[in-house]
Order: structure tokens, then sequence, then C-alpha cells
């Protein structure tokens, strides 16, 4: 089966502290979303978890994080504009992929477009009811763009949370307002 060499080979292997980071922070993010996912069943929070492990990259590159929520918040609008257009289903997921992808690249989001794409078909996507009708009712689509919203909003959060430059700006406010009402007051 497995040669001692082998077998050692496979269990040395080692995770950086980039892929713990990325684990945690996904892990966070899932925990937080599945909160409202429990605390709301009557909305489709299960979106949101989807959205949050998005946004999120194994390198944990912080703008092409940002990048992806406004790939999401981009993608979610699409959806939203192209949902109430009168036109078939497959014409509606076209559309909304050719408009993504213009717009994803006059905005100069290219790397990130994938996560744009999978919003818009998020929120254009109609499931079938019992005995097979399909809910065609707006708010479904507005619901699942709002917990995609909501799961790239709690992205950000844990993005800024974990981020050195985001801890050092606030502490540099912290520390001056500290400074400016201790010592320019004497």
């Amino acid at each position: 089966m497995f040669s001692g060499k082998s077998l050692n080979r496979y269990l040395k292997f080692s995770i950086t502290s980039q892929e713990w980071l990325y684990m945690v922070k996904c892990v966070l993010g899932v925990i937080i979303c599945y909160g409202f996912y429990w605390a709301f069943p009557q909305y489709p929070f299960y979106w949101s978890i989807i959205s949050v492990v998005l946004v999120f990259t194994p390198d944990n590159d912080q703008k092409l994080a940002f990048d992806r929520i406004k790939a999401n918040f981009l993608g979610s609008a699409v959806g939203l504009i192209v949902y109430f257009l009168p036109i078939a289903d497959v014409f509606l997921f076209c559309l909304g992929v050719v408009i993504t992808i213009v717009c994803g690249i006059i905005l100069r989001l290219e790397n990130t477009i994938r996560p744009a794409l999978a919003a818009v078909i998020i929120v254009l996507v109609q499931e079938s009811g019992i005995f097979g009708v399909v809910e065609e009712e707006y708010m479904v689509a507005v619901e699942r763009a709002i917990c995609v919203l909501i799961g790239c909003t709690v992205a950000l959060f844990i993005t800024m949370v974990f981020t050195k430059a985001a801890w050092a700006k606030f502490y540099y406010k912290v520390r001056m307002r500290y400074l400016k009402r201790h010592y320019l007051k004497r």
C-alpha cells in the first residue's frame, strides 16, 4: 500500500500562516452568515454563506478581496435590473452575464468577474415551488440580492478586522484623539 517514505511525505505537509488565516476567515464568515440563516429561516441566507466564501482569497490579498466585494455588488445590481425585463429566462441569464462582464471590464474588475457572474445568476435563478409552479415574485430576487450583499458586508468586516493596515489606521486615530485631548488642553 504505502511505503514508509511515501507515507511520511503525505503526513509531513504543512499549512502556512496565510492558509490558516484564510481558513479562519472563511470559517468566521460561514459562522456569522449561518447565524443569520438560523435566526431568520424565512430568508435565503444560504446565499450569503456562498457569497462570503467567494470573497476571501487563499493568499489573503486585501485588494482582491475588496474587488470581489465590488464585483458581488455589481452582479447583484445587474441581476436585479435584468430580472424585471419581460424576456425568457435563458435570455435573462445571457443578458445578465454580458452586462456583468462589460461592466466589470469598464470598472476594471477583470480579475473578479467570476464572483460577479455567480451573484447575477444567484439573483436570477427561479426555483420551482410546490407542484412545479415557478415562484416569480420579484421579492425573491430582492431577498437574494440583499443576502448576497450581507455576505459581502460580513466579508468586508472580517477583511478589515484581519488587515494590519486597517488596525494601524484605527490605532493611529485613537492615539491621535488621546494625544489631542490630553496634551492640547494644557
